[in-house]
């Protein structure tokens, strides 16, 4: 399995979008990844926006973004919550400056813009954030998936195939 020895941090909070963040889970697990639930609190049931929950792996606090090698920010309206918390957006930095995988689709740019990472950076998002992603100095694009080198965006849940497999790809090569 080529993603056998691969960790990647998967964010959460309640109101996550289902699909976009159960789709890259499932599809890294497939390849051999492991791949943990993070969020606010430890072993804690968040739910997403359609009522499919989710426990968490992990509190923020419980980990380092060192120990892993991609990060995963799903969107629906959890990504607004995600990016009030300065450990979320520390482990964005972080994974940008140490160039590791960065996967983020639909409204999750909005962790990216809140972590200050974008400018410069070509992307795409759900197109309601657009104009949010382009003013954080992103060169957005209207795509299924954008790769722009280590960050990884897809905009809605009909782009899931592509995205996870992009970020998948992606994470084989670090």
């Amino acid at each position: 399995m080529r993603l056998e020895n691969k960790k990647v941090i998967a964010l959460v909070s309640d109101e996550f979008e289902d699909l976009e963040l159960w789709y890259p889970v499932l599809r890294l697990r497939e390849e051999g990844a492991t791949v943990h639930i993070v969020g606010k609190e430890a072993n804690k049931q968040y739910t997403g926006k359609y009522g499919v929950p989710v426990e968490s792996d992990y509190a923020f606090s419980d980990i380092s973004p060192e120990d892993y090698d991609g990060i995963l920010v799903p969107g629906g309206w959890s990504p607004d919550k995600l990016r009030r918390y300065e450990e979320v957006l520390q482990f964005v930095r972080h994974m940008d400056e140490q160039k590791k995988t960065i996967g983020q689709i639909c409204h999750a740019g909005w962790v990216l813009i809140s972590a200050g990472i974008l400018d410069g950076r070509n992307v795409t998002s759900t197109p309601g954030i657009k104009d949010d992603m382009m003013n954080a100095g992103a060169n957005w694009s209207d795509e299924a998936v954008v790769e722009d080198g280590h960050i990884i965006s897809a905009r809605r849940p009909p782009d899931l195939p592509p995205y996870a497999k992009a970020f998948a790809d992606h994470l084989a090569k670090g």
